[in-house]
């Protein structure tokens, strides 16, 4: 049916017929239906907006092409019940481009003591899937609160630069207290996430009592930061054991790339230790200034061939070094010194102790460095190895010896990949003639101070013109160019050779 299409009475709205000549007022119907007028802006009638709809329904594909699924770390088998002892968490990538390497690096700092360290590698199966890796850390005596995991994520290809990618992410991990409820640690970790809706359909809180006896089989399943919590209790039942299983709490970090650099600069000699080795120190100098670059520097006992340790420490006496004697009463792994929230930071992991200003801080207990702090291994015995804290910069630490060996060696240790900036050196008489260096780049560079050049440090190079260097002096890239140390590194490359030259052999 057709509203009255009279031009001449523009008002009527009698309903007319298909095929009608008159409306029922007597106006006349013209006999063909005029041409279609475009429906003016705004909404159109109920009746033209279903039938659109209805088109354009039919005009879509059946099977339509899924969304792409945005880059995800899927984190799984987080318990923060086990405050203060060691967690273990799954981390799974999800939806990672296929143009990224096979192996993407991914690196991890936090507060958290991790116990691999900060470089784990994703493989990429044949199947298109990602192996998980598992992050271990122990929270032992930190503060309860909320501790931020960096992650970054990078994607370079062996022999593509163009093609490297980088995605970040940070999850917050929360440290409950010991003593904390199951409901307050719920409440607690939904306010970290806030963006995590828990209903009933999900298990935020299951609440299951069983009336009557007998044996009750119930699986619960916790998603989305959700955790299950099952209250069965009889009021009939006089005593008797109940076993509980509760789930873990697991969600999805969203992958946020970002730009890098398509050649980053390379150091022209890569190192993570060498040395500064003055030909003919005086007596205000060391003869040897020891360089680390590393994340965790381990300080132990001197060892020829395969030492576990990295800043190697021996006893010296009135003829000079002793290899023997009061040497063999340091532990091949004495102490860690690493950067921490506050600063650098000690850590004693050995077997006889060390005292920091005469007092034991304990075992396993980091303790922040300070300026003058005085560092003697062992506890046991005094005069063994006796440290002094230099210098204490944003970007490393330098220690000086007390002892009989005060001239032949001091030692800096640095943060990897970190740059001084413009903040203060705070620093003691004896340190402040040693010159500004820092770790970038793989390498270790040199800092003016004044002018703000950058100079990076290889074997050969004229060092005697930058500030704070001393004529006679070279670099070398071993931390103990002196002595021959047989390191892991070192005897799996001499056991790589014996291997190719007894294949030459044989296949000769």
């Amino acid at each position: 049916m057709n509203r009255c299409r009279n031009p001449e009475h523009p008002h009527c709205t009698v309903w007319v017929m298909p095929g009608e000549q008159l409306c029922a007022h007597g106006h006349a119907q013209p006999e063909s239906d005029p041409a279609p007028v475009a429906a003016p802006a705004g909404l159109p009638p109920s009746f033209e907006a279903i039938s659109a709809l209805r088109a354009q329904r039919t005009a879509q594909p059946a099977n339509p092409a899924p969304a792409l699924q945005r880059p995800q770390l899927h984190i799984s088998g987080f318990d923060p019940r086990a405050a203060g002892g060691r967690q273990a968490i799954k981390l799974e990538l999800r939806g990672m481009p296929m143009d990224c390497a096979a192996e993407v690096r991914m690196l991890a700092r936090s507060g958290l003591r991790l116990r691999d360290g900060d470089s784990y590698a994703f493989q990429r199966t044949s199947r298109g899937d990602w192996r998980p890796v598992f992050l271990e850390f122990s929270s032992r005596g930190l503060e309860h609160g909320q501790y931020r995991i960096d992650i970054e994520l990078h994607s370079r290809h062996p022999q593509q630069t163009t093609a490297s990618r980088t995605w970040t992410c940070s999850p917050v991990i929360l440290v409950p207290r010991l003593d904390a409820s199951l409901g307050e640690i719920h409440q607690t970790f939904l306010a970290t996430y806030k963006n995590v809706r828990v209903t009933a359909d999900d298990a935020g809180i299951a609440r299951v009592q069983a009336p009557g006896g007998g044996r009750v089989d119930i699986d619960v399943t916790a998603r989305n930061a959700s955790i299950a919590q099952l209250d069965l209790r009889d009021p009939n039942e006089r005593g008797g054991k109940l076993d509980l299983g509760y789930s873990t709490i697991a969600w999805d970090e969203d992958l946020i790339e970002i730009d890098v650099p398509v050649a980053p600069s390379i150091h022209p000699c890569p190192a993570t230790t060498a040395c500064l080795v003055h030909a003919e120190p005086d007596s205000a100098s060391q003869r040897h200034l020891r360089l680390f670059a590393l994340d965790e520097c381990v300080l132990g006992r001197f060892e020829d061939i395969e030492p576990e340790a990295d800043l190697l420490l021996t006893h010296y006496g009135e003829h000079g070094e002793e290899r023997g004697g009061l040497t063999r009463r340091l532990s091949g792994r004495h102490a860690i010194i690493r950067p921490g929230r506050h600063g650098f930071e000690i850590e004693d992991v050995s077997r006889y102790g060390l005292l920091l200003d005469g007092v034991w801080p304990g075992k396993h207990t980091p303790v922040p460095l300070r300026l003058g702090m005085r560092i003697a291994l062992t506890a046991s015995i005094r005069g063994v190895v006796e440290l002094e804290v230099s210098a204490l910069w944003p970007h490393g630490v330098v220690l000086h010896r007390l002892d009989a060996g005060a001239r032949a060696e001091a030692f800096c240790i640095l943060a990897p990949e970190t740059h001084p900036g413009h903040a203060d050196c705070a620093t003691q008489p004896r340190a402040a003639g040693l010159p500004l260096l820092f770790h970038r780049d793989g390498g270790f560079l040199h800092l003016d101070p004044v002018t703000g050049v950058e100079t990076p440090l290889a074997p050969g190079a004229s060092l005697e013109r930058l500030r704070g260097m001393e004529r006679q002096l070279r670099f070398a890239l071993e931390p103990y160019p002196e002595t021959r140390v047989e390191t892991r590194a070192h005897t799996l490359r001499a056991g790589e050779r014996r291997r190719a030259q007894a294949a030459a052999w044989l296949n000769a």
